[in-house]
């Protein structure tokens, strides 16, 4: 069995019946707390401090198939990881299984754990394409493209999609059992359609009526934002682990908070103004480090947008930043926020 040990959440562990290790496929996670894969945002840097902070899996950012196979620079870049950050899924997007079958063979030496496929993306632009979500309007369809990615490679292969694309056409469980009949390992439910976007309360009772449908492992999405909101989503679905995705966004220390509070019933204090401060250091110099100043400095504007939320003169702060065009000028405003010399 292919067993990858977290660096957080290793020996010492309490496990329980909310907070396990969980197997997909050959693949066996140290515990069932997912970093969900966020556009923009669970890029390597990112990933790595979530990875510290005890997730089980980190998921990157979806990369398109088509452009796996035209070989886009940009598109390597996207796909880089670092091996302190594993296991780690990569996420597909596509409509068309040849495509989404040789993007798979093509990427077969690169050490990915798990392949994921997009399926509940929400944006125009994709949705526009026959993607993402709009991949919910056809089933059979997503068995398809589920079984040419399971015939072209040894790991495992996952979905992600929503509780149906409209209101008035939720199909997870028939999406779900039709990922599973395609040789799916495991799937991800967020309980909103797509055209719900983000907004509004999820419908975790469709993440439950998955699990009572599929035989694979199904991790649940939607309105998890602490320890409590987690353990309370594993009791109301039977769902076998939590997704947490926007929540985490400025908020790495959620992992640690969620495998603490699931283990032990007790919540741990919130990360000090000097720790945030240092997180937010570190990750600067992992976008430094992986993108170089003009690239990190402006996709960090917006990570420190959140890790200031909240905080006095953050408004102002945030002005300011998003002029700011060298890392040193950033880390000297957040040291002058955080109260840190």
């Amino acid at each position: 069995m292919h067993y990858i040990k977290n660096a957080f959440a290793g020996d010492g562990i309490k496990y329980n019946e909310y907070l396990h290790p969980l197997t997909i496929g050959e693949v066996e996670l140290p515990n069932n707390i997912i970093l969900g894969p966020m556009a923009g945002v669970s890029d390597l840097p990112f990933r790595l401090l979530c990875r510290e902070m005890g997730a089980g899996l980190v998921c990157m950012e979806m990369v398109s198939s088509k452009a796996i196979t035209y070989r886009n620079k940009n598109t390597d870049a996207m796909m880089e990881i670092h091996p302190s950050e594993r296991p780690v899924s990569l996420q597909l997007f596509g409509s068309e299984p040849e495509i989404m079958a040789e993007a798979t063979r093509m990427i077969a030496s690169k050490p990915y754990d798990i392949l994921d496929i997009n399926m509940g993306c929400p944006v125009p632009k994709v949705v526009g394409n026959g993607e993402g979500s709009a991949l919910m309007k056809n089933p059979r369809l997503i068995e398809d493209i589920v079984r040419a990615m399971v015939s072209e490679t040894d790991r495992p292969v996952t979905v992600k999609i929503r509780k149906g694309f409209t209101d008035a056409s939720v199909n997870a469980v028939e999406c779900a059992l039709a990922a599973e009949e395609g040789g799916a390992a495991a799937v991800a439910v967020h309980g909103r359609t797509r055209e719900q976007y983000y907004s509004g309360k999820a419908d975790w009772s469709i993440i439950r009526d998955v699990k009572r449908a599929v035989r694979i492992p199904v991790i649940g999405n939607g309105d998890v934002v602490d320890g409590e909101s987690a353990k309370r989503m594993m009791e109301e679905t039977g769902c076998d682990g939590v997704m947490i995705a926007r929540a985490s966004e400025g908020n790495p220390w959620i992992f640690r908070e969620v495998i603490k509070y699931l283990e032990t019933g007790e919540h741990i204090e919130r990360p000090s103004m000097k720790e945030i401060y240092d997180t937010v250091i570190r990750h600067a110099d992992l976008q430094l480090k992986y993108k170089g100043e003009y690239i990190g400095i402006r996709e960090m504007r917006k990570h420190v947008s959140w890790y200031t939320t909240g905080l006095p003169g953050s408004a102002k702060f945030r002005a300011a930043i998003n002029t700011m065009d060298d890392m040193e000028s950033l880390k000297k405003a957040c040291a002058d926020i955080f109260g840190v010399e």
